[in-house]
């Protein structure tokens, strides 16, 4: 006989509960898959990169809010990319005096190695799951990501539609 539902508050705490226990072993996977595979990048300089990555080319202060953090941090952490190889600067076409960051192909390649390396440490735990509690896993994971904002992969994330010139 199945338990009844929690209810609504007690739901809730049990979800947030959940996923910050997955978040833990997810922050462990990120840190240990940046320091194999990237050597001396930071955390908040690899976001950046899965930043620029995923959505393209943005224009600077749009870089900062995506991050949320002040202007000023997201130039010297763009500065030190810069100074690494990982982004370059370039002019918006339509109107020189704006500036957008966005990947070199050293920074697609980095971003590709942490991703891969991040695949396969997360697949061979979702191996380890008996297929009947990987249903709705799937769904349920869309729908956090889609409610924290965050955008779905795409097949080439540095597409021309995607560059957010505007």
């Amino acid at each position: 006989m199945s338990e009844p539902a929690p209810p609504h508050g007690d739901e809730v705490d049990a979800i947030t509960e959940a996923v910050l226990t997955a978040s833990r072993l997810l922050v462990g996977i990120s840190a240990k898959s940046v320091a194999s595979v990237a050597g001396a990048i930071t955390l908040p300089q690899f976001r950046l990169l899965v930043a620029l990555g995923s959505r393209g080319p943005l224009k600077l202060v749009a870089l900062a809010g995506l991050l949320g953090v002040n202007p000023s941090t997201a130039t010297r952490t763009v500065d030190r990319l810069v100074t690494a190889g990982w982004v370059e600067r370039n002019s918006n076409p339509t109107s020189r005096r704006e500036i957008t960051v966005g990947l070199t192909t050293a920074g697609r390649d980095l971003v590709d190695r942490v991703t891969a390396y991040r695949r396969r440490e997360i697949a061979a735990i979702v191996q380890r799951i008996p297929a009947e509690h990987r249903e709705g896993l799937v769904e349920a994971l869309q729908r956090f990501t889609e409610a924290g904002e965050e955008p779905p992969p795409r097949a080439s994330p540095y597409d021309a539609e995607f560059t957010n010139w505007d």
